[in-house]
């Protein structure tokens, strides 16, 4: 790293895993999840964290001898780790936890602070499908117009994984577990929902049934449904009616797939039309340290194509997943339109939830091939040059703690920096951007840093900061 890189940084006596982050619209106070703790940091100067404000939301001594109980570890592992962390509207904060194995759902008053008591005694709503049970496991939850979309693990033995969606007045929907709509150790990484469209993203990885393969593959995935799905009325009664899933590649050939997903950032393009999603993967044949990361981009319309092509469908003498080569439907079943599908178009949508093209990355290849590292985190800014030009920068965290700043430029992508975030090695569990303030959050277990997304001052001529070509920096 660059030791003239100034970094600010927070921590808290007694208060660790700062994992989930929450930005206010005003950019500046920052909400932090962690393990027994909800903080509210003031982070409106650059170069400074202030704690506000802290909850202590831990689990009650009976939950956590019962957690004891089950074989877990009072000292790793029976805590309240946060999960979720959204913003319900202008008054209230919505946050779940794993509350020692136990999930459990509560609202923040955000004007003071404090968690809302229901006063029945019961304190906490039941956070069962929209926050693991596990702290290990992986999870991601998303509010679109007052409606949690969550997935994640949805019991104790972390073999039954679920897409909900909850809160808001409609009714409850999940996935079928009895139908394996996703297979029982998917991990979901990331949500979006991208402004104007009319539907939910979810990236996750899971082992492949599809391939005749001698060993569990793994596969790296992205499933929609429709925020118009209401569930069926007889068929799939509260479950999802416009699921779909797709296999994502990220390759390059004579090689071994980098088929292990580990985070993904959606961009929303510049005028409303669309996103590109960036994601960072790894290769599950990689022997000991000497794997290589890969960033690979894809296109909203390169999803929708996908989704809008062929089906598959398990033959069921040869226990095969096969194209699906019956007649279309009209309308065709799992698209978003508004009213109710007949129960015939429901019943395919039971079995025809997988697809059968491939969604590709731009370029057919990987954006960025790094040897000897695993990113963890990835999220992308773009800037304009002095030139006028629009850059896209990825920013991309380690599994050892180091934050490396890459630019997209017409002939690939050139890292213009790489900074060590700690002292010691440890992977930076979470990164968000402030565009505003053109600064970057990190989440690790020990605190929260704040990375200025320029570092100009280290250019020390126009020939360096030139030759650097960092596009937030000038001569």
């Amino acid at each position: 790293g660059d030791p003239r890189r100034t970094l600010t940084h927070f921590s808290q006596d007694n208060v660790s895993h700062y994992d989930i982050f929450l930005l206010h619209e005003s950019e500046e106070e920052l909400y932090v999840g962690a393990r027994d703790r909800v903080l509210a940091l003031a982070v409106g100067t650059p170069g400074s964290i202030r704690a506000k404000a802290s909850i202590m939301w831990g689990p009650t001594a009976e939950k956590t001898s019962e957690c004891a109980f089950k074989k877990k570890s009072q000292e790793t592992e029976c805590f309240n780790f946060i999960r979720v962390l959204v913003a319900l509207n202008q008054t209230h904060l919505y946050v779940c936890g794993t509350y020692a194995f136990s999930p459990a759902c509560t609202y923040i008053h955000r004007e003071n602070f404090t968690l809302v008591s229901s006063g029945r005694g019961q304190p906490f709503l039941d956070g069962k499908g929209q926050c693991p049970f596990d702290p290990q496991h992986t999870y991601t939850a998303l509010l679109v117009d007052g409606e949690l979309y969550a997935g994640t693990m949805n019991n104790f033995q972390g073999n039954e994984p679920i897409i909900s969606r909850s809160l808001g007045s409609r009714t409850l929907l999940k996935t079928d577990a009895f139908l394996r709509w996703l297979s029982a150790d998917a991990a979901f990484v990331a949500s979006f929902s991208i402004p104007g469209d009319d539907k939910v993203y979810f990236f996750f990885e899971e082992t492949a049934d599809e391939f005749d393969f001698f060993e569990r593959l793994l596969v790296p995935r992205v499933a929609r449904v429709c925020k118009s799905d209401v569930g069926g009325d007889k068929v799939l009664q509260k479950k999802w009616t416009t699921f779909l899933k797709a296999q994502l590649v990220c390759s390059q050939p004579g090689r071994f797939p980098f088929n292990v997903i580990h985070h993904a950032f959606a961009l929303p393009r510049r005028g409303g039309r669309g996103a590109d999603f960036y994601a960072v993967f790894t290769s599950q044949w990689q022997a000991g340290r000497a794997g290589s990361a890969a960033v690979c981009a894809y296109s909203q319309e390169a999803l929708e194509e996908v989704f809008e092509g062929k089906y598959k469908e398990l033959n069921k003498e040869s226990s095969r997943w096969m194209v699906y080569s019956g007649p279309d439907m009209s309308p065709r079943p799992g698209s978003c339109y508004m009213g109710p599908s007949s129960d015939k178009a429901l019943t395919f949508m039971k079995d025809h939830f997988l697809m059968d093209g491939k969604v590709t990355p731009i370029q057919g290849r990987p954006l960025l091939v790094k040897t000897d590292v695993t990113y963890t985190r990835i999220v992308v800014d773009e800037t304009h040059g002095i030139s006028g030009a629009t850059y896209r920068v990825m920013f991309l965290a380690t599994a050892e703690g180091f934050l490396h700043k890459a630019v997209e430029l017409p002939e690939g992508p050139h890292i213009v920096e790489s900074i060590q975030l700690f002292k010691t090695a440890e992977p930076v569990k979470n990164l968000l951007l402030a565009p505003g303030k053109g600064i970057l959050y990190v989440g690790y277990s020990g605190g929260v840093l704040q990375v200025p997304l320029a570092n100009c001052s280290v250019h020390r001529s126009c020939a360096e900061c030139v030759l650097a070509r960092d596009p937030y920096c000038a001569w």
